[in-house]
């Protein structure tokens, strides 16, 4: 029988689980013989469902179906992904799914002219990394580090507990100093302090040279594309504070192939887009850059809450 799958299904999940949880609490109001059969319940169901699907993950291997293109297919999809995850029967280590959602947030830390490197992962599931290049020392980092990588390591792998991030110190020449972040339990897109992660379906369609200029939450975003990396800024002119609807990518006089500057319509000033979007014609002024987040063919953004805006 055909199964159609509904777009909020992922969603629909998250209510199921906060429904069990629920029902759970509900269940303690008859004594604790009957909270501690419903927790005996719902582990016997997951146990036989996590039986079930490692059986599966069992015959299509025998079967020589289990190759690395379904293998990916199955770790791409973040229900089934979830699944693997609870029953241990994950495919990718927890160091390669942290590396891989680095990778997706790389294009934004590119935009402030840095990156970001995977140190190690550890048993008691601490990921330790260093951060490079101008990311480091730069006045948002720490919205940097809270809403892009942080949310892109909870994605990839939601069993990691803790974040330490490495960063020269000048006042200790001798070594780096180790700067805990916090834990990672919340979920990617609940609020997060000072900001929360919108999806924006329609960045997903955007071509290679478009400009798309969108409302996310209450903020006017602007968002291009530049060979295969999807940037997002705050929707305003740095110099005459318009929107910036209408604006176009132009290559960089006597410059590389996808060195794309943006021209504002209303005063015609330049950004360098891949540059944190520094003004070309007037040093001192920046776009504001928004993180994004880029998991299989959604993207979300993160902006500020009106608290921190």
């Amino acid at each position: 029988m055909a199964h159609d799958e509904s777009p909020d299904q992922t969603s629909d999940l998250g209510a199921t689980g906060e429904r069990i949880d629920a029902v759970l609490t509900a269940s303690a109001t008859g004594g604790v013989v009957a909270r501690e059969r419903a927790e005996e319940l719902v582990r016997l169901v997951t146990d036989l469902y996590g039986s079930g699907l490692e059986q599966v993950m069992e015959i299509l291997h025998e079967s020589g179906h289990l190759d690395d293109d379904l293998l990916h297919k199955l770790a791409s999809d973040e229900l089934v992904s979830g699944l693997l995850l609870v029953h241990g029967l994950h495919p990718y280590s927890v160091e390669q799914r942290v590396e891989d959602g680095l990778e997706s947030v790389r294009p934004y830390l590119g935009s402030h002219g840095g990156d970001v490197e995977l140190l190690a992962v550890t048993d008691d599931g601490t990921v330790r990394l260093r951060l490079l290049g101008s990311c480091d020392g730069c006045p948002s980092s720490s919205v940097t580090l809270k809403l892009a990588v942080e949310g892109a390591i909870e994605a990839a792998a939601p069993e990691v507990v803790s974040i330490e991030v490495e960063t020269p110190s000048e006042s200790s020449p001798a070594g780096p100093a180790l700067i805990p972040v916090g834990s990672l339990m919340s979920r990617l897109h609940d609020d997060a302090p000072g900001g929360a992660w919108h999806p924006v379906p329609e960045l997903a369609g955007l071509g290679a040279g478009e400009v798309l200029t969108t409302e996310v939450g209450a903020t006017g975003v602007l968002a291009c594309r530049i060979g295969s990396d999807v940037f997002a800024y705050v929707d305003r002119c740095a110099r005459c504070e318009s929107s910036l609807a209408g604006a176009v990518l132009a290559r960089r006089l006597g410059g590389a192939t996808g060195d794309a500057l943006l021209r504002c319509p209303s005063c015609q000033v330049h950004y360098d887009i891949r540059k944190a979007g520094g003004c070309v014609d007037v040093p001192e002024l920046h776009l504001e850059p928004l993180p994004l987040l880029t998991e299989g063919d959604a993207i979300s953004v993160a902006v500020l809450t009106p608290e921190v805006a």
